[in-house]
């Protein structure tokens, strides 16, 4: 009888042994699938490429472009493993920049503002010959707090070059960090006035060069917004381009306040970041020679976490608006864009964690509405990531850097050989001159 339990207690271990493994396996298995669910949701694996998404007007020019300029047409291919997650591409920007970054030589300059304020740019001389023959000039305004030695903007200055053209990159007032402020004042998200003084320092030195405006993320605000303010402004301007800005920052401070694709979390750290740079120069802009500020405004600096907060306390203060909507309505380019005549791209990527898609009806309406315009927005690229690549590693050169400098060559052989009838800035006669064919 011992014999028969014996037997039939390792016959019972025997027949429940094998489960346990079985049982961890499906466990394991789940695990598994879960993360990487997880992770073709949070990478967003599944989404498709494709060539952005193309809104203009059926001309003579636009043809020309996008003949000329075949980039605009073509898929952008993102790196394989990550390139298609907005947020990674944004952050990848944010920290690196740009990998392998070059390091190009060029001069500071400095111009004494009528405020006791000093504008700093930075001037690169080509590197080759233009394909055009001609001099030409890019005048480049970064991002929010950035300058001419942030990575993106060192890697788009030396492609440049070695295209032909000439580069000057403003440094927004205050963003360098060896350089002291002269005066209580520092860069707004739409105040023009060193980009202008930039930009007539250029046409004064070089009488004969012609201009390229570009523009990224709030510098892209800045030079549409220089364009558009006055005609004058767009005298030997052949074109402008402008890469992720977000045209309205009264609309733009809902969505900044909204947790969907983190753009609260986003708004946070830039709100840091502003508040870094303010700070470092809290001895100029809150001490004796300061009028517009007080210690109360530097007590809600300490505590504020988004940038509408620094907007309404310290930024509009610096030219004298009385409140933060009457401050995002007069530095915005949403006002100013539809004065532009010259040829005028405008990008953006659908998956930028930092422009709201509603912001995106902007630039379409305008591109629908006037000749001389063409928004090309992409599926990917996030916030000035725009990085292409195999699998993993991206490369130096980016889409954004690579787009830029094509629909500017395109634009140079455009003023050799476009139709007598269509005059420098005369895009909008395009009907009475396909007429004047006909």
């Amino acid at each position: 009888a011992s014999n028969a339990n014996m037997n039939t207690h390792e016959s019972e271990v025997y027949t429940v042994a094998p489960e346990m493994p079985a049982m961890f396996d499906g466990m394991k298995l789940a695990a598994v699938a879960t993360v990487l669910y997880v992770i073709v949701r949070c990478l967003n694996l599944k989404s498709p490429t494709a060539p952005p998404d193309l809104t203009y007007q059926d001309t003579t020019l636009s043809h020309f472009l996008l003949k000329s300029c075949p980039i605009l047409t073509k898929e952008y291919i993102p790196p394989l493993l990550w390139g298609k997650s907005g947020h990674l591409q944004t952050a990848l920007y944010g920290k690196l920049g740009r990998v392998s970054s070059p390091h190009p030589f060029g001069l500071r300059k400095y111009l004494p503002m009528q405020d006791g304020a000093t504008a700093t740019f930075d001037l690169f001389e080509p590197l080759a010959d233009n394909q055009s023959g001609e001099d030409v000039t890019m005048v480049i305004c970064p991002g929010i707090g950035n300058h001419s030695e942030k990575h993106y903007i060192r890697t788009f200055v030396d492609h440049s070059q070695k295209q032909g053209y000439r580069c000057a990159v403003l440094n927004h007032l205050g963003a360098l960090p060896n350089i002291e402020l002269t005066s209580p004042r520092m860069f707004t998200y739409g105040c023009t006035w060193e980009f202008a003084a930039m930009v007539g320092f250029i046409k004064k030195t070089y009488p004969q060069t012609k201009l390229i405006v570009v523009g990224f993320s709030l510098g892209g605000n800045i030079v549409c917004k220089f364009l558009g303010e006055n005609r004058t402004n767009q005298e030997r301007v052949l074109c402008c381009v402008s890469v992720c800005q977000g045209y309205s920052a009264l609309r733009a401070q809902e969505t900044f306040l909204q947790w969907d694709q983190c753009r609260r979390f986003y708004n946070f750290l830039m709100a840091d970041n502003m508040k870094k740079i303010i700070l470092s120069h809290r001895g100029v802009l809150f001490g004796v020679g300061s009028t517009k500020m007080v210690d109360a405004d530097l007590s809600r600096l300490y505590t504020a976490t988004s940038l509408m907060q620094i907007d309404d306390n310290i930024m509009r203060k610096f030219h004298g608006h009385n409140s933060l909507k009457e401050y995002y309505e007069k530095e915005s380019c949403v006002h100013y864009i539809h004065n532009i005549n010259v040829p005028l791209l405008l990008v953006n990527s659908g998956d930028d964690p930092l422009v709201h898609n509603s912001l995106l009806t902007i630039p379409r309406t305008l591109a629908e509405k006037k000749e001389n315009v063409v928004f090309a927005l992409t599926l990917h690229g996030g916030h000035l990531g725009f990085f292409e690549g195999a699998v993993l590693f991206p490369q130096p050169l980016t889409w954004m850097d690579k787009v830029i400098v094509g629909y500017a060559n395109a634009i140079c052989q455009w003023e050799k050989q476009k139709p007598p009838c269509l005059s420098q800035g005369a895009h909008s006669s395009e009907t009475k001159c396909q007429d004047g064919k006909a």
